[in-house]
């Protein structure tokens, strides 16, 4: 543990808790899975951003990471040693990037993805000199619609450009899709494949991701490597789609009642920055533990306001704990994180130890 351990009643709050044995459990769940279906598993780490907890994960047997940022992996990298494989799943535009990328990829195996010949051209400029190429990899739009090539020519075609520039190497075929989207991604990547290899072209890696879709990862036999961030902590979101329950949430966030100034109604110290506004399909901003008559129906940046159908039971003072909608923003808000590796993280005798969130506001 890295710093001096507190009891939950000594904790100021808001406080991020995490639940260490939960994470355990998570970790060792999707890495069985993982195995399972002869999928090489990649985390994504936006989700703790927490060097310890990587090393969890690839010491269950995780081949490497997954960062969005140069930022992040900067960070990851040098939080710890086990990590020694990264993929940077985002278009890297921009010289400056570009220079730290460089200087990455000296220290780690390292791989990236584009979907356009202008960030396949920044890249191969700048790596051209360098000793070793990088690999990168063809983002396929499957579903999502956000970045990737629309279809499996598209995706051919830029595979042959990134094996023929210097400095790269073509690394495969990742996508994001939407949930329940394994029977497009098996299409369009089996397609993408073909094509590719009647290039004379070998697909080495074809890699997807996303907790809500990771049950069913295995519809996708195509499909090498599979992405998952969530599940280290799950949240309200991936309950509300039957991807887990509350026991298998290992973050929570604390908070102290601070005003109760209506019979149905009390104010907590845990606003949008603490709790996210995103609401994911929900029709509110968290789940309080043991309280489900409760609902946080409105966020301003400090402040969370609980109602219920009827008198609210609380006092100035309580401390509740919250299931976040989307554990992931919730670790990019705060510097630190209180974990505990006693698996009864509501006990208020437990003990919680100050772990900073190393990849926090890493977003370059």
């Amino acid at each position: 543990m890295d710093n001096k351990t507190q009891t939950r009643a000594q904790l100021t709050t808001p406080a991020v808790l995490i639940d260490l044995a939960k994470v355990e459990r998570n970790i060792r769940r999707h890495q069985d899975y993982a195995n399972r279906h002869g999928l090489k598993l990649r985390p994504h780490i936006k989700t703790h951003k927490l060097p310890q907890i990587a090393a969890m994960q690839l010491r269950a047997g995780a081949i490497g990471v997954t960062c969005q940022k140069v930022s992040e992996a900067e960070a990851m990298v040098a939080g710890t040693p086990d990590i020694q494989d990264v993929l940077i799943t985002y278009n890297i535009v921009g010289a400056e990037k570009l220079d730290r990328l460089a200087a990455l990829a000296r220290k780690v195996k390292l791989s990236v993805v584009a979907d356009n010949k202008t960030v396949v051209a920044g890249l191969s400029q700048r790596f051209a000199a360098e000793a070793s190429p990088l690999a990168v990899l063809v983002e396929c739009d499957t579903g999502a619609h956000r970045c990737g090539v629309a279809t499996p020519d598209d995706a051919a075609a830029l595979a042959d450009v990134i094996a023929h520039s210097p400095g790269l190497s073509f690394g495969g075929l990742m996508t994001y899709p939407p949930p329940d989207g394994a029977a497009n991604v098996q299409s369009f990547m089996s397609r993408a494949k073909a094509l590719i290899e009647a290039k004379g072209i070998t697909v080495p890696v074809i890699t997807s991701g996303g907790t809500p879709s990771m049950a069913k990862a295995g519809d996708a036999p195509v499909t090498t490597e599979y992405r998952a961030g969530t599940y280290v902590y799950n949240d309200r979101s991936l309950v509300a789609r039957g991807a887990c329950g509350w026991d298998d949430c290992a973050l929570t966030v604390l908070a102290t009642v601070v005003s109760v100034p209506a019979d149905n109604r009390a104010i907590i110290d845990a606003g949008s920055k603490t709790l996210t506004s995103d609401l994911l399909g929900l029709p509110d901003y968290g789940h309080v533990l043991g309280r489900d008559d409760i609902r946080i129906d409105q966020l301003s940046e400090e402040h969370g306001r609980l109602v219920s159908d009827g008198p609210i039971g609380l006092k100035v003072g309580d401390r509740i704990r919250i299931v976040p909608n989307h554990a992931c923003v919730v670790s990019n808000l705060v510097d630190q994180v209180y974990v505990t590796s006693a698996d009864d993280a509501n006990a208020g005798g437990t003990m919680w130890d100050v772990w900073p969130v190393a990849a926090r506001g890493r977003i370059t």
